[in-house]
């Protein structure tokens, strides 16, 4: 779990509750159904609409990862690479072949599979930087689907507050229901605004950076399998790839 993002979001939610009740308000009259139904549904329906199903899919997927972090350890990928490097040195690269089986990691996989088969540093990059720019570019997609969320989201809500101001034009005869029914009308106003900028944005940043983190460990396998194949030292190997660790 990732500490930091859970306590930050209730940090928010405490902030915007506690000065509501501080203020004489209900936290109650923040619960609104209706308003929520109209903001969420029309938040997500836009999204759907613009979004292609398998970007649409995978950024409701890596939602996750604001709270779940994937673990991702850059100083144990360089111990690896180098303790491989050591091994192609001393008994050839085919010695590395057993690794290919072994490795559950598609991308790790088929750049083993290139070194062993004898392709040189170039040809190995050549593979291995077009699936990094394609896997780059699908998650920065799919990490958008959260920023078009808080784009659409304040707009829905003020949708919502104007069809509530519509519902309570209908009702004048009754002047007593005008002040509680104003309220819950911008109740909506609060949640499209409160989404995108205390949820959708912040989990949009999240994984914006968890994509680059990733990306940075495929560049030191990158790096690494090139090393290998060139028959450079294990250790400038090593040396070279913990520049990339900070």
């Amino acid at each position: 779990m990732d500490k930091i993002s859970i306590a930050g979001l209730l940090v928010a939610l405490g902030g915007i509750l506690g000065g509501q009740l501080l203020e004489g308000g209900s936290a109650g009259i923040l619960l609104q159904g209706a308003a929520f139904l109209i903001v969420c549904g029309g938040t997500l329906g836009a999204v759907m609409l613009q979004s292609s199903y398998k970007v649409f899919a995978s950024g409701i997927k890596m939602a996750s990862w604001a709270f779940i972090t994937p673990k991702l350890s850059p100083q144990k990928l360089v111990s690896q690479i180098t303790t491989w490097s050591s091994k192609a040195r001393k008994e050839g690269i085919l010695a590395l072949e057993p690794q290919v089986a072994v490795n559950r990691d598609p991308f790790v996989k088929k750049g083993l599979q290139l070194l062993v088969d004898g392709n040189s540093g170039e040809k190995i990059r050549e593979v291995l930087e077009i699936d990094n720019l394609t896997y780059e570019k699908f998650h920065f997609q799919s990490a958008r689907v959260w920023e078009s969320a808080a784009g659409y989201s304040p707009t829905i809500g003020i949708l919502g507050a104007v069809l509530g101001l519509v519902h309570i034009m209908q009702n004048l005869s009754d002047p007593s229901r005008l002040g509680e029914g104003i309220a819950v009308a911008f109740i909506s106003t609060i949640y499209g605004v409160g989404l995108a900028n205390l949820v959708y944005l912040p989990i949009a940043g999240k994984l914006r950076s968890l994509v680059s983190q990733q990306m940075v460990m495929r560049e030191i396998m990158v790096d690494g399998l090139i090393a290998i194949a060139s028959g450079e030292n294990p250790r400038y190997i090593e040396s070279k790839l913990q520049g990339y660790i900070f």
